[in-house]
């Protein structure tokens, strides 16, 4: 079972790699040291309130964005998370996630 802070980091983590961005810059505009970073991705360190205000705003995410992980963990798909996933996205990721999907469902 994976603890909450692992999770935590794994999110961090994936929500980073979508931005683009390397650890090193993330800890640019979070202030804080590239190994800290680390640190919290891989579930060594939990961030205080204020640097997970910091991780959000440089990830462009709302701090509740920052706990959503349970596709991080083991169990499979929950029940109404992919159309959650596409209400969010606008038309040309639709047809881009459809695309995804017909390729791998053949």
């Amino acid at each position: 079972m994976d603890t909450t802070k692992k999770l935590f980091g794994a999110r961090v983590k994936e929500l980073r790699k979508i931005r683009g961005l390397s650890q090193e810059q993330l800890s640019e505009l979070v202030m804080v040291d590239p190994k800290y970073i680390s640190f919290i991705e891989c579930g060594r360190n939990t961030p205080s309130f204020e640097t997970m205000e910091k991780i959000a705003i440089a990830l462009q995410v709302e701090i509740k964005d920052l706990f959503e992980f349970q596709h991080l963990q083991a169990g499979g798909v929950k029940e109404g998370e992919l159309e959650q996933l596409l209400a969010g996205a606008d038309e040309e990721k639709r047809k881009t996630l459809l695309k995804i999907v017909r390729a791998v469902v053949r």
